[in-house]
Parts: C-alpha cells; sequence; structure tokens
C-alpha cells in the first residue's frame, strides 16, 4: 500500500510518532513518510498542511486523514488483519485495548520530567515522587499482562507477540533507557525485547542522524 503517507515529527523527541511508525513497520506495510521537524518556525503551518488537529502524527490514504496514534493504529490494524495487531484471543484483546489507552490519556508526569529523547543521556535526571508512581503503574501493567497473556511460549511481548499495546508503550520503553530508571529482571526483559526490535534500532538510528537538535 504505497498510497499510505504517515506524517510525522522529528524522531529524537517524538513519542507520538513512533507509535503507529512501528505498527506499519511491524503490520509489513509500505509507507511513505514526511517528517516535520519540531519546535521550528515553519512547524505550525507545516502540520497544518497534513492534521486538522494542527498535530503530528497523521496518516493519510485514498482521501482520507486519521489524525491521532491509537486511531491509526487501529487503522492499521484494519489493513493489515493478517499482522494481527490486537491479540486473537477476546479476553486478551479487551485487555490490550485498556492498557493501550490508559498509555494514550495517562501517565502525565513521566511524559513532563522524563520526555523522549533518543540523542542524550539523561541518567538520573526526570524522577519525581509522580513520576515514579507512573513508573511503577507502568511496571505493574506489563507484569500483569506478561504473566497472563505472556510468557515464554507465547513470546518476549506483553500479549506474546507484538500488538498494539507494545507500539503504545515503546517511546516509553526509550524514555527509561535514556533516564537510566532501575526496573525489575522482567521489565527490562522487555524492553530488551522492544528495543532488539529491526523497526525500532531503525528508528533510533535514523534519530541519532537528525540534523534538528533542541532541547525537549
Amino acid at each position: 500500500m504505497s498510497d499510505l503517507t504517515l506524517v510525522i515529527g522529528n524522531k529524537t523527541y517524538s513519542s507520538w510518532s513512533l507509535r503507529p511508525w512501528l505498527a506499519l513497520k511491524q503490520a509489513g506495510l509500505s509507507f511513505a513518510e514526511t517528517v516535520i521537524p519540531l519546535r521550528q518556525p515553519d512547524t505550525a503551518a507545516r502540520i497544518a498542511e497534513h492534521s486538522p488537529s494542527g498535530r503530528v502524527p497523521s496518516l493519510i490514504h485514498d482521501g482520507l486523514t486519521v489524525w491521532d496514534s491509537l486511531a491509526i493504529c487501529e487503522y492499521v490494524a484494519e489493513l493489515a488483519p493478517q499482522a494481527h495487531l490486537w491479540p486473537a484471543d477476546r479476553a486478551a484483546r479487551a485487555v490490550a485495548r485498556a492498557v493501550s489507552a490508559e498509555m494514550h490519556s495517562g501517565f502525565v508526569s513521566l511524559r513532563s520530567t522524563m520526555s523522549m529523547d533518543l540523542k542524550r543521556d539523561r541518567k538520573g535526571q526526570g524522577m519525581t515522587e509522580a513520576t515514579a508512581a507512573d513508573i511503577a503503574r507502568i511496571e505493574a501493567l506489563w507484569a500483569d499482562a506478561r504473566s497472563r497473556f505472556g510468557g515464554p511460549a507465547g513470546g518476549p511481548f506483553l500479549f506474546g507477540t507484538f500488538t498494539i499495546a507494545d507500539a503504545m508503550f515503546a517511546p516509553v520503553v526509550t524514555r527509561l533507557e535514556t533516564y537510566g530508571v532501575a526496573v525489575s529482571p522482567e521489565s527490562r526483559a522487555y524492553m530488551d525485547a522492544v528495543l532488539d526490535l529491526p523497526a525500532m534500532r531503525e528508528w533510533i538510528a535514523a534519530a541519532k542522524a537528525e540534523p534538528w537538535e533542541f532541547e525537549p
């Protein structure tokens, strides 16, 4: 589907852009990408050309624009049902949607104090009481999903094989890595599985090569 175009922010900082980009890659869909550097004088005007919300990402396909990360991931799941971006089991699928929605709307302190940054080592920075509470909740979500629906037999991701839930939490994985957050061995194994995805390695390499840089 080469007529798919994903409009994203620069890869170093745009956590919301990473989510649908990773879903598209994991679904095996061909797509063009338009990268709009953030925090530039013309950023708002350029984004407005592609997104009615004035934010990235947005997906453009056959005259349709989808402008929310989770909505784009849902759309990708419908375009590529063979990729099984949601679990086949009804209970697992319900929980995967719930944890994805919680990530979509929550964890405000983590977003604020540990913004995504793939160029710098920020170990020891950003930790507050509220951020620690966010991280504890995230680790609990991961542990619950892995124990109930993942496990060694099913694969290394939250629900065994890769799903949209993993795409939603991929930027969190990079944050915990960037800020050197100590996590449980189980969380560390999950993070390593996400970071080892070829698509994640591709995104991170592209981020490090970007010419744009600013303090998030």
